[in-house]
């Protein structure tokens, strides 16, 4: 399944886990010294776990004062000193886990593209209109509307049930032994969809000019691997909430009770089985043990009882080439599995996994259940969203640079790229000043830094090369037929890139999406056209918000080219050691002193962040927020003395403009979902860490030492 944000794969470092896929569903491809904890902190108000009806708060202002909450100190809390106005007035609405700046601009697009999908569900034909390239826009229009009227004809999808699935089970019915088993996993991956492990295409890590096969763990119908493996009472209660979730489904499919519950027990067994030999999540971090390039024989080798050669022939992939395996030991286990589960076992697990992948695009039964679990029971929001705002996140994931060229066209005016890529080059200039300087670094080390920074590509808003989208076929007949044939005619595309050079143009994200990402084997950073509004970039703010704003993003996007992660990769996008020893050395000490800072903060009682997963996204938020300031220091030094506005220097405004970005409520069942899940820290942690560390923050608001706003000179971390 495609997703905005693939952990665990080379796809590259996102600025926010916040996308319109639910985070509860496992991603699939389509990318020093010990220090003592921190001071504790305040909590959150209260009003984190309330809901209320879904409205949108809006301010004409930049920044708006009436957000913060001045009845506490700087020194003491700033998230709530900035953010605390704010998070008393917008408890989480009910169909969201969580409610941010994320959440709000993303409805906010999603009214947009709610207008543009009903006009092209009113101005597009009711056939599907003959592929012709001279009438791209036409073509575009089409497919759009034609794919929103399928999703909102509720009545249709309703009285259709499963009915689009029927060809999908007869042929899993029909299994008859293990290579027919194979066969269909190859077809299930073939569609889209996902079972036993992930197959795609991706660059050569070690060769970023080239398209190979990547193979990898994978199967999985929970999160992660770590809800089959760990003891504690809250893992094994998901569990067995999961196996009841199974257990209706089948049901809801005709099964009688008893054997839809045994069905379910054995799918537990199976994915069990997968999980315990997958890596964690901190595991996969560790782009070189992930880099395990070999010849199709080699991997024919380690799982004797799967014919790769038959799985490629059902995929019509007739010379896949060099393959990376990225986890060679989940393979040799699988294999094992796979040999060793019988066949009837076999078709309740594809079964499962054909149902699991389509169920949110079938009707209300099937969706609700899923809804029920997945969303409710793992995220804890009660409410599930209004249909439109469903079938537009699932146009936006078929058809995304279709709808998003129409987006863009309407509400991505030109002169916000500009200023945008403006502050892109302030940025780099500050990196550059920064890297030139750094104390720790030493000069062969420093210079090949400097090389991959002048060698980013930046990308603003939109792809300057559309996706062509004519050979999909899309109609308004059943909806679930259209997610499919979107599902497939992707797999198709990534299928045909193996072997091919690298499309630098490409994107990763769609246009309409509030996100940015650091892409490392391209050496690319992406801002799409959805992040670049209030209140991240506003043309009407002062330097100093936008800086904290926009600026505090592409500071993190850049400086994941150097975290822990990707300073492993060069200039051209190849995973590659360009460091000394030395210089090496320092970085990992200073590192290590990152993960212990955020090991130490505590979310929820008794559960801590993982400083390891959530290293990279730490070591960028520092980063970034310390570049942007320095770039807003160069701003204000070409243009001469900024004014106070609202009371606030252009120092203060700026941090303020900075902690307004990770304002958020969220409720305690996704907040646990994402300490186990999401390699970025919680939103409020997302500003007190990184400003505990920073000199320039503790003068600006005159805090003094000992505060539990700073952190004691000696244990303050620092690498960019």
């Amino acid at each position: 399944m495609k997703t905005l944000l693939i952990i665990g794969t080379m796809m590259g470092c996102a600025l926010s886990a916040n996308g319109q896929t639910s985070p509860a569903k496992p991603a699939e491809e389509k990318p020093s010294s010990e220090q003592a904890p921190p001071p504790p902190i305040p909590a959150t108000s209260a009003a984190a776990n309330q809901s209320a009806p879904a409205s949108i708060e809006k301010s004409s202002l930049p920044f708006d004062p009436k957000n913060m909450d001045t009845s506490v100190k700087p020194q003491d809390d700033f998230y709530l000193y900035a953010n605390g106005g704010w998070i008393k007035r917008n408890p989480i609405p009910p169909e969201f886990s969580r409610w941010g700046s994320f959440n709000q601009l993303a409805e906010q697009n999603n009214d947009a593209l709610h207008v543009i999908a009903e006009k092209a569900a009113t101005a597009a034909p009711k056939v599907a209109a003959k592929p012709n390239p001279e009438k791209a826009a036409g073509i575009d229009l089409q497919k759009v509307g034609d794919f929103y009227a399928s999703g909102m004809n509720e009545k249709a999808v309703n009285d259709e049930r499963v009915k689009p699935l029927a060809d999908e089970f007869k042929r899993i019915d029909g299994l008859k032994d293990r290579g027919d088993v194979l066969k269909e996993v190859a077809h299930l991956h073939f569609i889209g969809l996902a079972a036993l492990f992930r197959f795609s295409s991706n660059q050569d890590a070690k060769n970023s000019t080239m398209v190979i096969a990547h193979a990898n763990q994978g199967g999985l119908g929970l999160p992660d691997r770590d809800y089959y493996t760990k003891e504690d009472a809250a893992s094994k209660k998901i569990r067995d909430q999961y196996v009841e979730h199974v257990a209706k489904m089948f049901a809801l499919l005709g099964e009688p009770q008893d054997q839809a519950a045994e069905h379910a027990k054995k799918v537990m067994a199976i994915e069990t089985s997968l999980a315990k030999p997958a890596r964690t999540r901190v595991e996969l971090r560790d782009p070189q043990k992930n880099y395990n390039k070999m010849k199709q024989a080699d991997l024919q080798a380690i799982t004797p009882d799967w014919s790769w050669a038959d799985y490629f022939k059902e995929l019509k992939l007739t010379d896949p080439g060099d393959i990376n395996v990225g986890q060679p030991e989940f393979f040799k286990a699988a294999d094992q599995v796979f040999a060793s589960t019988p066949v009837e076992d076999w078709k309740i697990y594809l079964r499962w996994h054909l149902l699991h992948g389509v169920a949110a695009s079938l009707s209300k039964d099937f969706v609700e259940e899923d809804f029920n679990f997945f969303t409710k029971t793992l995220t804890g929001a009660p409410q599930i969203r209004p249909r439109w705002k469903r079938v537009v996140a699932k146009t936006d994931e078929e058809l995304g640079e279709s709808l998003g060229k129409l987006y863009v066209a309407d509400y991505f005016p030109p002169e916000a790229k500009a200023r945008a890529l403006e502050m892109v080059n302030n940025l780099k200039e500050a990196l550059a000043d920064r890297i030139k300087t750094i104390e720790w670094m030493d000069e062969p080390t420093k210079q090949e830094a400097l090389k991959k920074l002048a060698a980013f590509t930046v990308k603003i808003g939109y792809p300057d090369k559309w996706r062509d989208y004519s050979l999909l076929t899309i109609d308004r007949g059943p909806y679930a037929l259209n997610v499919l044939r979107g599902e497939t005619f992707e797999k198709k595309r990534q299928l045909e890139k193996i072997g091919k050079p690298v499309d630098r143009s490409e994107w990763g994200m769609t246009p309409p999406t509030v996100n940015a990402y650091y892409n490392p084997n391209r050496n690319e950073i992406v801002f799409p056209a959805g992040i670049l509004q209030p209140p991240f970039f506003d043309p009407k703010a002062d330097d100093a918000i936008n800086y904290g704003g926009i600026g505090a993003v592409i500071g993190h996007e850049m400086t994941h080219g150097f975290d822990d992660r990707g300073r492993q990769y060069d200039a051209v996008g190849n995973l590659r050691d360009w460091w000394t020893p030395e210089s090496a050395k320092a970085y990992t000490e200073r590192s290590k002193a990152i993960v212990a800072q955020y090991s130490g903060y505590e979310p929820l009682p008794g559960l801590h962040i993982n400083g390891e997963l959530t290293q990279g996204e730490n070591i960028a938020d520092i980063g970034g927020v310390k570049i942007a300031y320095m770039a807003l220091q160069k701003a204000i030094a070409k243009k001469g003395p900024q004014p106070k506005i609202d009371g606030f220097t252009p120092e203060q405004r700026f941090f303020l403009g900075f902690a307004q970005i990770w304002r958020n409520n969220q409720r305690d069942e996704d907040l646990k979902l994402r300490l186990n899940t999401d390699p970025h820290s919680p939103g409020r942690f997302r500003t007190i860490g990184p400003l505990s560390n920073f000199v320039e923050f503790q003068k600006a608001f005159d805090i003094p030492d000992g505060s539990p706003m700073i952190r004691p000179a000696d244990q303050r971390v620092n690498i960019w």
